[in-house]
């Protein structure tokens, strides 16, 4: 246990600077924003202190650990630490968090608050990450779940209140099986404990674990938008502000796939091995049926949500694999997704921010005003159809090879999996490149958009892209920088499934 509590820090920071917020003097909404970007940035420093100086890549347990009394009488502790797995993805939420802040720069209604919401959505994410407590897992479940959905009904579109309501009805009901799980988990045997690792020292019968994982399964699954609990996420996505929807494609669904392989894979591991074949299925659904349905759309924003939902497949199957490479292909796939996936949406938010229609048969015609956002828009659509040299392409790759070297699933089982998946990876170019084309080609058929008056990417617009991008191609070229933060957790927590 280190003396400074640096995960604690990392955790609580950003909501305890939130709480200053009110405070700051009403100038504009420059001294807020200004606050807040330092904020994300701190904690990014004290992210990256942690992986840089006190975390060993090579070393599979558990490290950073904090544990502190709470609640004594109901056995309770502020319990946290990483490994592999929670440091990519903490690495991951303060570098996608403070690229948001950036991105939230232009909003002027009620600044202090949605500031504040942000930061309280930081908090939530980041424990979410490191808790090693259950029932302090839960607690910062529910905690990330409130700025969101203020932050759609205050930030949102025209809908607005029906994508937020929709939200909090399928996020809030399903977290409900995370604590009924959660206290059966605790109160079976002895002792009567919510740590996570000693959770998993209990000897559950079967049919409690299957269970047990069915319940913490539809919560989790909500989270990353699996098939048929998906259909919240277009409707979120395609109502919120671009900086929203960039925590929402690049973290949150990621606490979906964080929760099935630890909670899920790590705790309950005969369930898992007993079930895992019908992850492979829902995956590979996943796949499938968004590819098809973004095909279909004709909002920008539903469409790019719509294949955040088709690649959340990816890690479902990978998950579902039962072998290194899979698991390896699956975190990975959560890494590229979310530098991806924000990027996407923050070109989105700002080319409706100059045409002032997220509708695709009102635009076209945009390369020539917009040369440089058109150049951005391409790189991140290749990266997101797994061109080779970026990282969608390495970690799909991966799950594929994971599935395909299985030996737990009959040939044909695995044949048909690898080739229904296949069919997903080939329409995901047919619709986005149409997304392309209908964007920036041709000219507007039915738009009153003054196409000559459209102003190209700022500087803070290409240095935030800038930034997702250049990891996604460096991934792409060497995916170590980032299998070798987890490869030796991943192998850790594959080996306990039996």
């Amino acid at each position: 246990m280190n003396e400074f509590p640096l995960l604690t820090s990392i955790v609580l920071f950003p909501l305890s600077a939130a709480l200053a917020i009110p405070f700051l003097s009403d100038r504009g909404n420059q001294n807020v924003r200004w606050y807040s970007l330092g904020v994300c940035l701190l904690d990014l420093v004290l992210i990256l202190y942690a992986f840089g100086h006190c975390y060993d890549p090579q070393d599979s347990a558990l490290q950073l650990q904090e544990r502190y009394e709470w609640i004594p009488a109901l056995h309770f502790r502020w319990s946290l630490g990483a490994d592999g797995l929670s440091m990519c993805l903490v690495l991951l939420t303060g570098f996608v968090t403070t690229l948001a802040t950036l991105a939230a720069w232009p909003i002027t209604r009620h600044p202090k608050l949605f500031h504040v919401l942000m930061l309280a959505m930081y908090t939530g994410q980041v424990g979410i990450f490191v808790s090693q407590d259950m029932l302090l897992f839960f607690l910062m479940w529910e905690l990330e779940l409130i700025p969101v959905y203020l932050l759609l009904t205050l930030w949102g579109g025209k809908k607005r209140l029906y994508a937020a309501t929709k939200f909090i009805v399928y996020t809030a009901l399903a977290s409900i099986f995370i604590l009924v799980a959660a206290l059966a988990m605790a109160f079976y045997g002895e002792p009567v404990t919510w740590d996570l690792q000693a959770l998993a020292m209990k000897d559950y019968p079967l049919g409690l674990e299957i269970l047990i994982y069915l319940g913490l399964w539809i919560a989790f699954g909500v989270k990353i938008a699996a098939f048929p609990l998906h259909t919240w996420l277009p409707e979120a996505h395609g109502e919120a502000h671009s900086s929203t929807c960039m925590l929402l494609a690049g973290i949150l669904l990621k606490m979906g796939g964080y929760g099935m392989i630890r909670i899920n894979m790590q705790l309950l591991p005969h369930a898992h091995a007993y079930l895992a074949p019908w992850l492979v299925v829902v995956g590979v659904i996943n796949v499938v049926y968004a590819a098809l349905t973004s095909l279909a759309q004709r909002n920008l924003k539903r469409k790019i949500a719509y294949s955040s939902v088709s690649h959340m497949g990816f890690v479902l199957i990978g998950v579902g694999s039962l072998t290194d490479a899979g698991l390896d292909g699956a975190i990975l796939q959560m890494v590229s997704h979310g530098l991806i996936g924000a990027a996407l949406f923050f070109l989105a938010g700002s080319t409706y921010d100059r045409t002032r229609t997220i509708m695709l048969e009102d635009m076209g015609g945009l390369t020539t005003p917009m040369p440089k956002m058109f150049a951005i828009f391409t790189a991140g659509s290749l990266a997101s159809l797994a061109l080779p040299g970026m990282s969608g392409f390495v970690s799909e790759l991966m799950v594929f090879l994971g599935l395909v070297t299985s030996e737990t699933y009959s040939v044909g089982f695995r044949v048909i999996a690898t080739v229904c998946g296949a069919v997903g990876v080939i329409l995901t170019p047919i619709y986005l490149l149409a997304m392309l084309r209908q964007v920036f080609y041709g000219m507007p058929s039915k738009s009153k958009i003054a196409v000559q008056q459209l102003i190209d990417a700022g500087p803070r617009e290409v240095f935030i892209l800038s930034c997702l991008l250049v990891p996604t191609i460096g991934i792409g070229f060497y995916p170590k920088l980032v299998t070798q933060l987890y490869h030796y957790s991943s192998y850790t927590t594959f080996a306990g499934v039996s």
